[in-house]
């Protein structure tokens, strides 16, 4: 039932010799550059009035899309489902990638703590750390716990979810993000939230995530709340499937959770239906029966 125009897939620019930043940092061009067409994507697709959904590969193109929704939404709040926090800086990963990274670039209270890499001069943050909710975090590094912790952003483990349910998170979300004034909202989503029995063909998957009602009803709540503006959807890999099986299960689980950002429910489809026939009259069944006899 919604209306979809596709803006087709983004071309990004070849950067031959990307070297390491740090002799760490992993493709800081490519993904800083690459990142830059994704934001200037997102804010033409907001600024012409659409939700955007954004599906890409990993999670460093939330650099991107976040960065575009605000020049058109600059008071969004963010919604992070992931297993990973996302928010080391270039000074304390451990792995070098920059998907691990993201938020500490947007996040404004840590610019003093993020070097300037090659390939970003054209970021700002655009975030406050009151404007950012996690869900289902289970896999933190030591320096992403320290900025959870220490910067007071609101984060809703999986211990957090067995403990209040899932209703309270999303109570708890909105009331943190929208509690005193109605804004858009900016849902990232990566898949390896799930559990890796419902979502195998992922990068970095980790045991314990979200169930299938869970994660539905997070994406049904955030659609009731008529504000969402923006979405991505990353991390679904076909590459990393140990079948046909896998990938397939991965990819209809995105869609789905997709699909109810903008309304599609567990108890059917609402599509227009106007009222319930009525039979013709009693009077005129038991005539036509006469004549029939």
């Amino acid at each position: 039932g919604c209306q979809v125009h596709d803006f087709g897939d983004l071309n990004f620019p070849q950067v031959p010799n990307d070297e390491l930043y740090n002799n760490l940092i992993l493709h800081p061009r490519s993904v800083g550059l690459a990142n830059q067409v994704v934001a200037d994507a997102v804010s033409r697709a907001v600024a012409a009035g659409h939700s955007c959904v954004t599906i890409g590969g990993d999670h460093s193109l939330a650099l991107g899309s976040v960065s575009g929704h605000a020049r058109q939404c600059p008071h969004l709040g963010v919604i992070w489902v992931d297993a990973h926090a996302d928010i080391n800086t270039p000074l304390t990963t451990q792995s070098g990638s920059l998907h691990g990274q993201p938020l500490s670039f947007l996040l404004r209270e840590l610019q003093d703590k993020v070097p300037q890499l090659p390939g970003f001069s054209w970021l700002k943050p655009c975030l406050s750390a009151s404007d950012l909710v996690y869900i289902g975090l289970r896999d933190m590094d030591p320096a992403e716990y320290y900025i959870l912790k220490n910067y007071d952003i609101q984060y809703f483990s999986m211990r957090d979810i067995d403990r209040l349910g899932i209703q309270k998170v999303m109570e708890r979300t909105f009331e943190q993000l929208m509690g005193r004034r109605q804004r858009p909202i900016h849902l990232s989503f990566d898949i390896d939230a799930f559990d890796p029995s419902l979502a195998p063909a992922t990068g970095t998957p980790v045991l314990g995530g979200l169930t299938y009602r869970e994660g539905m009803y997070i994406t049904e709540e955030i659609h009731n709340t008529g504000v969402l503006s923006a979405v991505d959807m990353v991390e679904v890999n076909p590459l990393l499937g140990a079948s046909q099986e896998d990938v397939n299960a991965t990819a209809s689980l995105a869609i789905d959770v997709i699909a109810t950002c903008f309304g599609q429910t567990r108890e059917g489809t609402h599509t227009a239906f106007e009222e319930l026939p009525t039979p013709s009259s009693p009077g005129d069944s038991d005539s036509e029966e006469q004549v029939r006899i």
